[in-house]
């Protein structure tokens, strides 16, 4: 009886430890997935705030370690008056990526932005770090009663630190760090990416108000890349999959973060569905010999295998010149005119595409105080007459149709004065 009572004690107190084992390796196996899956994103950037232009270190948020898996981080932070007593909805967000001969261009692009917008907006650049005193300083410069209309914070470059040579080299310079938006701006709910060679021909108002059209499935929204299957790219040569029948372009690019964060994704390399900081880099490794253009590929084929996930909004929210140099063939610019102008190809600095070249210039030289019916709509017009030698100079009209409404709305709201 003694005998059997021992072992009896002996069994129970092995069981024992046995549950205590498997409860202690589930919950390390919890802590390193919820690490790996982004529910704390590494090096979150919250906002910094940096006196005269002040460098400020950024960690791992407010407290906490450092993740190594990313280089150092830093942000700089002007503060203004745009929102500052505003809520957190009546913001919009507009992030930007320049590495590179870019900062002239990006210049250009956030100055679009401000002067049509009506609601504040809080800039999201991201640099080279030589190039960020030569943002602050032009930001700076700006009319006060402009720059009373926006915020904004500079960052470093920044990939996972294991991979940032590859994520770099991807495609343009720094042109993947879009991908990383959603897990570096982790208390940023919606944003607006763009590319540096965006201009934007009515208030950036307009596009962030397609995030109250999306579904309960939809967290991002961008344009196709064709509408003309017979000149599409994707339809003809990828060697991936890729977003419906020609796939899509996401130099504008609208995203509900927090879902993009929250969402477990479908994919073609395992069963098991993956959130987004999971699934980047295993694609990018499956992909890396099939894709031409970088992270704008690894979009396709994301929303490829999740087609409920995208919003697609029509072509003059996009308008490239692959939209007119072989005749017109974006139908809804031909009807409203032309909404966001992306010049990719290079076309606002050679003279392939003068109609572009000619928008970019207008808005590049425009002085702030300066009437906008006089020195940007009266001098494009006459600057695209000069254009219909080409085939999208002879859509001339619709560089304009939608900028007339947005300028002379502009004029009757022109700030006065500094």
């Amino acid at each position: 009886m003694r005998r059997y009572l021992r072992v009896l004690l002996v069994g129970t107190v092995l069981v024992f430890c046995s549950v205590l084992y498997v409860f202690s390796q589930l919950a390390s196996s919890l802590e390193a997935r919820a690490g790996g899956q982004g529910r704390k994103a590494p090096h979150g950037a919250a906002l910094l705030q940096g006196r005269g232009g002040q460098r400020v270190r950024k960690g791992a948020g407010s407290a906490g370690p450092e993740d190594p898996r990313w280089g150092d981080r830093y942000a700089v932070r002007e503060p203004g008056s745009a929102g500052a007593s505003k809520g957190p909805t009546e913001l919009m967000h507009l992030a930007v990526v320049a590495c590179g001969q870019r900062l002239e261009e990006t210049v250009t692009m956030l100055k679009s932005a401000v002067i049509f917008s009506i609601k504040p907006v809080q800039f999201h650049i991201f640099a080279e770090d030589q190039l960020h005193g030569s943002f602050k300083e032009i930001l700076e410069s700006w009319p006060r009663q402009f720059r009373l209309k926006f915020n904004y914070t500079i960052y470093s470059i920044a990939f996972p630190s294991e991979n940032a040579a590859e994520w770099k080299k991807l495609f343009k310079p720094c042109a993947s760090q879009r991908l990383f938006l959603p897990i570096i701006l982790k208390e940023v709910d919606s944003l607006l990416y763009v590319d540096t060679d965006i201009l934007f021909l009515q208030p950036m108002d307009e596009i962030w108000s397609f995030l109250s059209e999306f579904n309960a499935t939809q967290m991002a929204a961008m344009a196709a890349e064709h509408e003309e299957p017979r000149i599409g790219w994707y339809n003809r040569f990828a060697r991936h999959p890729f977003y419906g029948r020609t796939g899509v372009n996401s130099g504008v690019m609208l995203m509900n973060m927090t879902r993009i964060r929250e969402k477990h994704f479908k994919n073609d390399m395992t069963t098991v569905l993956l959130q987004w900081e999971e699934l980047l880099m295993p694609l990018l490794r499956k992909y890396k010999l099939n894709i031409t253009w970088g992270d704008q590929d690894l979009l396709n084929i994301i929303f490829h295998h999740n087609p409920e996930s995208l919003f697609v909004f029509p072509c003059q929210w996009n308008y490239r010149p692959d939209h007119c140099i072989y005749g017109s063939n974006c139908i809804p610019a031909e009807e409203e005119g032309i909404f966001i102008l992306h010049g990719n190809r290079g076309v606002y600095h050679d003279e392939k595409q003068p109609a572009f070249r000619a928008v970019y210039e207008v808005i590049r030289k425009y002085a702030f105080e300066e009437d906008p019916v006089n020195s940007i709509l009266n001098l494009l017009e006459e600057r695209l007459l000069r254009t219909t030698h080409t085939y999208c100079g002879r859509v001339q009209h619709l560089f304009t149709k939608k900028l007339q409404h947005t300028v002379r709305t502009f004029q009757n709201t022109f700030p006065r004065g500094r």
